[in-house]
């Protein structure tokens, strides 16, 4: 780790993505040094320790997959599992494989720029270290960037308040606390059931009403969990043939619309009962064909009004909008929380939010006091974490400037002007459309064999073209344009963000036909790219 020593590749971040990256580029002999903020690994799963915080993909299918003795030595609690198992699970694997030798914690990068001359990208870190290296890989996470408090008077405030995605490691206490939490994501659908019991009173502020499957998690029965054992490698095969790459989403073989009205209530009955976002594939056609949504849509809304008791109250928190255009969330008793007396909904559409004040809130029509408030208003999606950093490439071009009207890669992988930088399931890649531990292994394992393609045939400099970069982002947003994801204002198009250009971000195309894409790139000696 001496700083005067060149590196192969630098990697920033050390979650799941970063430390798989160091584990195959370790393998193949190579000189490798990972940099990361936080004081531990687990990337998004560290910072996110909120009550509540679970995973919403199945935990056996939530996992490394590379290893069978790592698949077989390490226990599985529940079906969903917790932030802090997952956090467990990071630990081991980084123990288990000593990458933590290779791993500098509690060093954020604050600048990248890449150096023609001498080819090489040079890093500097904000304790004002400098590393130097020929390759480096933004493992930098798709939901770490978090949305900051913007709200007027926030300092004003004299309770505490917290932000869910930069969660104290120390528990809060809420007993007997008046506690205002704004935001009606996945990540407060996670926190309001937990939390509500333990308040004196919580005052839930929604701008749009999201919706929620059960989740109906459940603790691992021995049985379960040694018959997954005896199938990985026929689970990570169906996972990788899945457009989701989850082997457990099962996508219904017809439309919605090509079935009796009781045979499709029945299968979304099914899926209700099952749990999970796997309610959204039920039907082949409710990601593509508004009328076939709008029946999934009326069925979930329909469960709300039969779980809420207050007909207003039920009516608020039934979304109007497509579907699957945000994200769909999974709860335990989200809906449920609602008939707590303690519990009270405000919709700030009618009634907005116009500062924060020394006790609390103050909306157009009251002022709520309060003794803490939660921030639970999501992320910079995709792109805050790069573009937080000041990436210079060729010809001093910032990242920041040639991204300024959106994100503009090649795969999700490289963006042109840029060499020898590769990014982890970045804008443009299935990403957060599918399950990202299935998205980082084929990412990462991409990324290793085209370094080492690049060692074996003496090249020294790989970089997107222009034109392969104009049309895959063509590609990416034709693809996106087919489906229901554009219908309204989600983080997928960056709408959470003020100024944010207003573009889907992932790729919607499915991770196979995704990866026969990268795989041909790679067969025909990575066509599309500048290799020198």
């Amino acid at each position: 780790m001496a700083k005067n020593k060149t590196l192969d590749t630098l990697i920033v971040g050390a979650g799941f993505a970063g430390m798989y990256m160091l584990h195959k580029l370790r393998k193949q002999g190579l000189e490798v040094l990972v940099l990361d903020e936080a004081s531990g690994v687990g990337g998004t799963w560290y910072w996110n320790r909120y009550p509540g915080a679970r995973c919403d993909v199945e935990s056996v299918e939530y996992s490394y997959s590379f290893s069978e003795e790592l698949q077989q030595e390490w226990k599985w609690s529940d079906r969903f599992s917790t932030q802090p198992e997952i956090l467990d699970y990071a630990n081991h694997v980084a123990d288990r494989f000593s990458l933590r030798d290779w791993i500098k914690f509690n060093s954020r990068v604050e600048s990248m720029v890449y150096s023609t001359r001498d080819n090489l990208w040079i890093t500097t870190t904000n304790s004002g270290e400098i590393y130097k290296s020929h390759y480096c890989v933004m493992a930098t996470g798709t939901l770490s960037s978090v949305n900051k408090p913007r709200f007027r008077g926030i300092d004003d405030f004299k309770g505490d308040w917290y932000v869910t995605g930069k969660w104290p490691h120390d528990p809060v206490d809420f007993k007997g606390k008046k506690v205002g939490i704004i935001g009606t994501g996945s990540s407060a659908v996670q926190t309001i059931p937990i939390i509500a019991p333990q308040v004196d009173s919580l005052t839930v502020f929604q701008r749009t009403a999201n919706y929620s499957i059960p989740a109906r998690n459940y603790s691992l029965t021995l049985e379960e969990i040694e018959k997954a054992k005896a199938n990985y490698s026929e689970i990570r095969a169906k996972a990788r043939d899945n457009r989701a790459g989850i082997a457990s989403m099962e996508v219904g073989p017809y439309s919605a619309l090509d079935v009796s009205d009781s045979d499709r209530d029945r299968e979304f009955k099914r899926r209700w009962k099952e749990g999970g976002t796997n309610f959204l594939a039920a039907f082949n056609d409710i990601g593509t064909n508004a009328e076939s949504n709008e029946k999934a849509a009326d069925f979930v809304r329909a469960r709300i009004n039969e779980v809420v008791r207050e007909t207003k109250v039920a009516d608020l928190l039934s979304p109007t909008n497509t579907i699957g255009c945000k994200r769909l969330c999974a709860d335990t008793d989200y809906y449920e929380t609602y008939n707590r007396d303690n519990v009270l909904l405000v919709d700030v559409n009618k009634t907005p939010i116009e500062r924060i004040v020394d006790e609390g809130i103050k909306t157009s029509d009251n002022v709520y006091e309060f003794d803490i408030i939660i921030f639970a208003i999501g992320f910079d999606a995709m792109t805050g974490a790069l573009l937080s950093i000041d990436i210079k490439g060729r010809n001093e071009l910032r990242l920041k400037e040639k991204w300024s009207e959106g994100p503009r890669t090649f795969l999700g992988l490289c963006s042109e002007g840029f060499p020898n930088m590769f990014m982890i399931t970045g804008p443009g890649s299935p990403s957060v459309l599918s399950n990202m531990m299935t998205s980082i292994e084929q990412h990462v394992e991409w990324v290793s064999d085209c370094v080492s393609y690049m060692s074996s045939h003496g090249k020294n400099a790989i970089e997107a073209k222009l034109d392969s970069e104009n049309q895959w982002m063509d590609h990416v947003e034709e693809v996106a344009a087919d489906t229901l994801r554009y219908s309204c204002n989600s983080w997928y198009v960056g709408a959470n963000i003020p100024g944010k250009k207003r573009i889907f971000l992932p790729y919607a195309g499915g991770f196979p036909k995704y990866t026969e894409r990268c795989n041909e790139v790679a067969a025909k000696g990575y066509e599309g790219f500048t290799i020198a």
